[in-house]
């Protein structure tokens, strides 16, 4: 049963990572998709993700954090790859409790870019453009980011959701061009 697991859990990261590729690429940032969920392969990540592998149909850290009330594998993620927005928290000078900080342009494409790679892969043939959408706006992942980065991530996701990929992914890159010369 372990075999299977561990090289169900190895598919689902790779077909994650290249898809994240793909999508990289298309936004202008070629090299994040490469470096893209490389700490999945510790073994950090990497044996929890076998241990509660889901057949590829969601996280295996949503398992772990129910059998153990927390993911050790989720934890040691976020904290090394940018394009979660859990990466930018910090302590507020004023009001000393954890508060988002801004996140800059091109890891915002790149959370784009794994939110529509993990919808695709999470939800195989039930994949649609407004599935990254719906899945954003049912959690409270908008709580936990600067207001201008989740205005941000919803504009690009509505984009998506109402007008396809390949406008979303042409907008997305012109964004962050003008964003850079903005020095963001």
């Amino acid at each position: 049963m372990w075999i299977s697991r561990f090289f169900g859990h190895l598919k689902t990261v790779i077909r994650h990572r290249h898809a994240v590729i793909r999508y990289c690429f298309r936004a202008g940032i070629g090299w994040q998709g490469l470096t893209h969920d490389l700490s999945k392969f510790s073994p950090t990540e990497f044996w929890p993700g076998v241990r509660y592998y889901t057949n590829g149909r969601k996280s295996p850290n949503e398992a772990e954090r129910a059998a153990n009330g927390f993911s050790r594998a989720w934890m040691h993620h976020k904290g090394r790859n940018r394009h979660h927005f859990e990466y930018w928290q910090d302590y507020d000078p004023v009001t000393h409790r954890m508060a988002p900080v801004p996140m800059p342009a091109r890891y915002v494409a790149e959370m784009f870019c794994d939110r529509v790679a993990a919808s695709r892969i999470y939800l195989g043939r039930d994949y649609t453009d407004a599935a990254p959408l719906a899945y954003f706006e049912r959690g409270h992942a908008a709580l936990m980011m600067t207001p201008q980065t989740a205005e941000t991530l919803a504009r690009f996701l509505r984009m998506l959701a109402q007008e396809g990929e390949q406008k979303t992914l042409r907008a997305l890159k012109a964004w962050q061009k003008a964003e850079r010369k903005k020095g963001n």
